[in-house]
């Protein structure tokens, strides 16, 4: 029997390579259709605007935040029309008295937002895209001086309108969501009023992907380096986890295998099936010292949530009055942009939310046996909720190891395969009749 389950995992693993390689035509098009003319057409436009620090002027028709936002709305209410009625187009805004921190003044908050609605009434999967729309200089507090702010957002703002484009000519089970969030300089207020909303409004958020900064690339680079790199942040034990949650978690050495860590992996294994010219880089911090991003607002509530960004960034060009000194040029002008790059990572992005929005659900109910001593582990799960199943990848990987590193494939809700419980950790995806995995779900203790 034990040889027969070793030959039986052989077989099928062997199978299931061959089901790896092979790409989803589809999400091909879609990385082919990222456009680096457009990007650069964005941000030049986004530059234009002289400012778009959250406190400047909402009224004024070229110059401010306000131009700016009007602007990404009008873009998507054009992509839009691509979708029959299926995109919901509006600005979510708020009004903000001074609060003695860094608002100083009574400001109109709003973030230009596009739904994509899932096809099927039944998923209530959300998949989020977003970028800030607002810059700033040396002082967090000047709302006058010219702010271009091309890489720190107009990167990602860029990234999401060019993601709108072209993903509103198709149509998915799950919803999508585009939205440039205003006030992330001042305190992450935009994604904090989105995220407070979904929490509200009982979202079903699966995955938020904040992009900020992710057009510089070659900054403080080794010569020698051939690829590019991208970082993902994603928090380890969630914060909002009880102290007997995450006992639990300790005790199963599970503290590396949280929903933002399993959409991490899935962005850079998303990564390096479609987008090979990029070196996917996780790193295993929810973000950097001493700041902080728009994902975690989504984090604080509960949702999964992760930031993409340049690995190398540039300080001289973030957050910078324009200046020269010493010879050196301050400021995060569009001269220092790097629109390969920048193309590159759109195009991740439009791949991984397509091939989550694709997918199915997750499996439901995923269980591991440990009632028995064997160096063999029993795992079962239930079919999802909603989509279509080809079949199912059990996901493997050695405890040490940041990615999972073996898949088997199997048409059954159920599997008993050669590898030890105590030696290995796994999880189980859907997969649709195309070919996309759902997000991992690590299996629950069955005793």
């Amino acid at each position: 029997m034990k040889k027969l389950a070793l030959i039986c995992s052989a077989v099928i693993s062997l199978s299931v390579s061959a089901q790896q390689s092979t790409k989803d035509p589809e999400l091909v098009r879609y990385a082919a259709s990222v456009n680096q003319d457009t990007l650069k057409a964005h941000i030049e436009k986004l530059v234009s605007f002289g400012t778009r620090h959250t406190m400047s002027s909402t009224t004024d028709p070229k110059r401010g935040i306000g131009a700016a936002r009007n602007w990404v709305l009008n873009k998507f209410k054009h992509y839009a029309k691509n979708t029959g009625g299926g995109m919901e187009v509006f600005l979510h805004t708020t009004d903000l008295a001074p609060d003695g921190k860094r608002i100083s003044k009574a400001t109109n908050l709003g973030n230009p937002t596009a739904i994509l609605r899932g096809t099927n009434p039944e998923d209530k999967r959300i998949f989020i895209i977003s970028g800030h729309l607002d810059s700033r200089v040396s002082d967090v507090m000047d709302f006058s001086s010219d702010a271009p702010g091309a890489n720190d957002d107009g990167s990602g703002v860029a990234a999401v309108i060019e993601s709108a484009r072209i993903l509103s000519k198709s149509k998915f089970p799950a919803t999508i969501v585009f939205v440039a969030v205003s006030g992330e300089e001042q305190g992450l207020l935009g994604a904090r009023l989105l995220a407070d909303k979904a929490k509200a409004e009982n979202w079903q958020v699966e995955a938020v992907l904040n992009n900020d900064m992710i057009g510089s690339n070659r900054f403080d680079a080794p010569e020698h380096e051939i690829k590019s790199k991208l970082r993902i942040f994603s928090e380890g034990l969630p914060a909002f986890e009880t102290e007997k949650t995450a006992a639990a978690l300790r005790n199963l050495g599970l503290e590396n295998d949280g929903r933002a860590r399993q959409l991490a992996r899935y962005i850079k294994e998303t990564g390096e099936i479609y987008i090979p010219e990029t070196d996917i880089k996780l790193i295993y911090r929810n973000d950097r010292f001493l700041r902080g991003g728009d994902h975690t607002p989504f984090v604080n509530h509960g949702f999964t949530a992760v930031r993409l960004t340049d690995y190398y960034e540039n300080f001289d060009h973030q957050h910078q009055d324009l200046r020269t000194e010493n010879g050196i040029k301050y400021g995060d002008l569009i001269e220092f942009m790097d629109f390969e790059y920048l193309k590159n990572n759109t195009a991740l992005n439009i791949t991984v939310l397509a091939n989550l929005a694709k997918a199915p659900q997750q499996p439901q109910k995923v269980l591991m046996d440990v009632k028995d001593l064997s160096n063999k582990t029993k795992l079962s799960w239930e079919k999802p909720l909603t989509g279509s199943v080809k079949g199912y990848y059990i996901l493997i990987r050695e405890t040490d190891s940041p990615v999972w590193t073996e898949r088997i494939f199997t048409t059954e809700t159920s599997a008993e395969i050669a590898y030890s419980k105590d030696n290995y950790l796994f999880a189980v995806q859907s997969v649709s009749p195309t070919g996309n995995p759902s997000l991992p779900v690590v299996p629950r203790i069955s005793r």
